[in-house]
């Protein structure tokens, strides 16, 4: 009987052993199934973080192709989402799509004034086919001058890059672009591709189109006093009853767009940042101008002074600040070369005899700018700046 209960007991502990065993090798294996997991886990994850990193650098390289970012600042050494970040973007390369361009220069603040101390700022938008003949003209313009009073913004064809010194007030100053064909509304994406990356430094108030064959007659002091002081755009806006004003509107754009709201006016405009932020931020009339305003109807000359007048036309002047003869006739104004460039001549743009509006009262300074002028011009307009133009 003691040996059958030792007999027992011993069976009893054999057995204890084996689950104790049991429990350890269980608690083994799901120990050992956790850090298998962990380390799955790891190697998965490690697997599709680099292949998202590969994804995005190919996207960015295909983009850097198209726009090189050799002038940005990675948001690892700089804090991009801090206001001043936001307030003055320090560079105009980015990766934004015309879409995602124009949705984010449409925001405007709906509280009122700035949590900064803001200086105006004058944006002079070159649209170009690719080199700027008169850039030593303007570069004389702007030198000296306060860099945190104007801004600079080329847009240029793809595939061209602006080759200037790092001094110069238009290096890195060329914004991403896309293919422009005069007569199309291709015309107006630029222009409003210019608008867009103006409007995300919110310092600038004044926004005023430019071509490579445009010229400064006044200094930056005289420029920048006349645009900031003004209560109102500058932008050509009237009624033309011949064929090459009511004869270009469709009826195609009614009830929208009525025949007597229908306006033409100058490509180069001038503008307030409030109006600015409207052109880009429509897409109504927009549409319409790309769908029914084909050749012989031309966009660059209807849409902008068209949807001022029917919304904004108090806010305008309906004039242009960029001078042009167009006393030849034909779809062109005249092109001024070498021989055509003496001080009497600038002078006379200077002091037309032309009486304008300027806010409240008349004024005989009615042009900032003039157009065109050929390359063979800019020798002896560098000679004349210092003695007509005051620069």
């Amino acid at each position: 009987m003691a040996r059958s209960r030792g007999e027992k007991e011993d069976a009893e502990k054999h057995t204890g052993l084996l689950k104790l065993v049991q429990v350890l090798s269980s608690l083994v294996i799901f120990v050992a199934g956790i850090i298998i997991g962990l380390t799955t886990s790891t190697h998965m994850n490690n697997y599709f973080a680099s292949q998202t990193e590969l994804f995005f650098s190919a996207n960015h390289a295909t983009a850097s192709v198209a726009s090189p970012e050799k002038n940005c600042t990675p948001c690892e050494k700089v804090d991009c989402l801090s206001m001043d970040t936001f307030l003055y973007p320090r560079n105009v390369t980015h990766g934004m799509s015309d879409v995602e361009l124009l949705w984010r220069a449409s925001m405007v603040p709906r509280k009122r004034g700035y949590p900064f101390t803001r200086v105006p700022k004058v944006a002079f938008m070159f649209l170009t086919r690719g080199p700027l003949p008169m850039l030593p003209l303007w570069e004389k313009f702007f030198d000296g001058q306060e860099r945190h009073l104007y801004t600079v913004y080329v847009h240029a064809l793809p595939g061209y890059e602006l080759n200037v010194s790092s001094t110069s007030p238009f290096y890195g100053r060329q914004i991403p672009s896309q293919k422009v064909a005069w007569g199309t509304v291709q015309l107006i994406d630029a222009e409003r591709r210019l608008l867009a990356n103006a409007l995300l430094d919110f310092s600038n108030e004044r926004f005023v189109l430019l071509s490579e064959s445009c010229i400064p007659v006044y200094n930056f002091p005289t420029v920048y006093k006349y645009l900031t002081g003004s209560d109102h755009s500058f932008v050509e806006s009237y009624d033309d009853p011949s064929r090459y004003g009511r004869g270009r509107y469709s009826r195609s754009m009614l009830p929208y767009i009525r025949l007597h709201q229908w306006r033409k006016g100058s490509q180069w405009f001038e503008m307030t940042r409030n109006l600015a932020a409207y052109i880009v931020s429509d897409t109504k009339y927009y549409s319409l101008f790309e769908k029914y305003c084909k050749p012989a109807c031309y966009p660059d000359e209807h849409y902008i002074p068209t949807y001022l007048n029917m919304f904004h036309g108090s806010k305008n002047s309906n004039r242009s600040v960029t001078w042009v003869d167009w006393s030849l006739g034909g779809p062109h104004p005249a092109t001024f070369r070498k021989s055509n460039i003496t001080e009497d001549f600038i002078r006379a743009i200077r002091n037309n005899a032309t009486r304008c509006w300027y806010n409240s009262g008349k004024t005989s300074l009615c042009y900032l700018f003039a157009r065109k002028f050929d390359p063979s011009a800019l020798v002896p307009l560098l000679n004349l700046s210092s003695i007509v133009m005051e620069f």
